[in-house]
């Protein structure tokens, strides 16, 4: 049988459009990643935004429990949203934590 020259994955090509089931996958990836969100803890607001294991390749120490937040394992970021010095500031002290710690803070 002759080798048919099709290509066989479902990566488009760059002028192809993309179909709703594509769209929808990637949209779903995206909420796996996680997303920024603001909580309401000791009565300030915090932006936190979760880091996938794959994100994770630097080495933090956890201000909860003090040990170390190693590369590939999933944690969160958190910073103050209503820093009076500003977004720069706010982010800048921004600290990694562990999911629980974060939780249980």
């Amino acid at each position: 049988m002759p080798r048919s020259n099709r290509p066989r994955g479902r990566k488009p090509s760059p002028g192809r459009k993309t179909s709703q089931a594509d769209e929808d996958e990637l949209s779903l990836n995206h909420l796996m990643s996680g997303w920024r969100r603001t909580e309401h803890r000791r009565g300030f607001a915090w932006n936190v935004q979760p880091v996938s294991s794959v994100q994770a390749v630097k080495t933090y120490v956890c201000p909860g429990c003090e040990s170390e937040i190693e590369p590939g394992m999933a944690h969160l970021v958190a910073w103050r949203a209503d820093g009076v010095l500003g977004d720069v500031s706010d982010i800048a002290a921004r600290r990694h934590w562990h999911t629980h710690c974060w939780k249980v803070s």
